[in-house]
């Protein structure tokens, strides 16, 4: 059980990480974020900036509490990943329900994709991995970790979480495309040839 929850602890942390230097990288991703956040309708248009930087700072910190050496840190952590990531599911629910077609900005600017259930699902998803994971760091150990499968559970945790990370990308991989004008449908046939 221990070594699914170190490859939980490097899937969230991943995320997370990924999510917080995403939208910190630069001005222009910050600035992304922020007017997302904005077109979601839910914060006052005046505190829009320091809610962004709230939550730039709570991804960083639950990073930070992950990579802890002691248990009870890494479990804070994955509670409060759980929590943020519950308080933006519901976030996006309200903007979808509303009909708010604000972009998805979660990993920073990057992304094309509007706000919509798969966001909502990959979020709650990723709670409940959070909060399993939080329960099993504090109970008592079974035994000393092996090396080799902490690297594999790590090298899991890393590639599921850039999957989740990239999910926009790799679901516009396969979202149909839309027919290529041929010079046909760029000039139609004018009537009575």
């Amino acid at each position: 059980m221990q070594y699914l929850e170190f490859g939980i602890r490097c899937l969230i942390g991943t995320v997370f990480l990924a999510a917080a230097v995403g939208k910190a990288a630069s001005g222009r991703s910050f600035a992304a974020f922020t007017s997302s956040l904005g077109d979601l309708g839910l914060v006052p248009l005046r505190a829009v900036r320091p809610v962004a930087v709230a939550i730039v700072a709570g991804e960083g910190l639950v990073c930070l509490l992950l990579a802890a050496p002691w248990a009870r840190l890494p479990a804070l952590g994955l509670a409060g990943a759980a929590a943020l990531l519950l308080a933006f599911a519901v976030a996006i629910a309200c903007a979808v329900a509303r009909g708010t077609h604000a972009v998805c900005r979660c990993f920073g600017g990057a992304s094309t994709s509007p706000l919509g259930v798969r966001h909502i699902v990959r979020n709650v998803l990723l709670a409940g991995l959070a909060l399993a994971a939080a329960g099993t760091i504090l109970r008592p150990d079974i035994g000393p970790a092996r090396p080799a499968g902490l690297i594999v559970a790590a090298l899991g945790g890393l590639l599921v979480g850039g999957c989740v990370a990239a999910l926009d990308t790799i679901a516009d991989l396969f979202r149909p495309m839309s027919p290529i004008p041929t010079a046909r449908s760029r000039h139609p046939a004018r009537p009575g040839r």
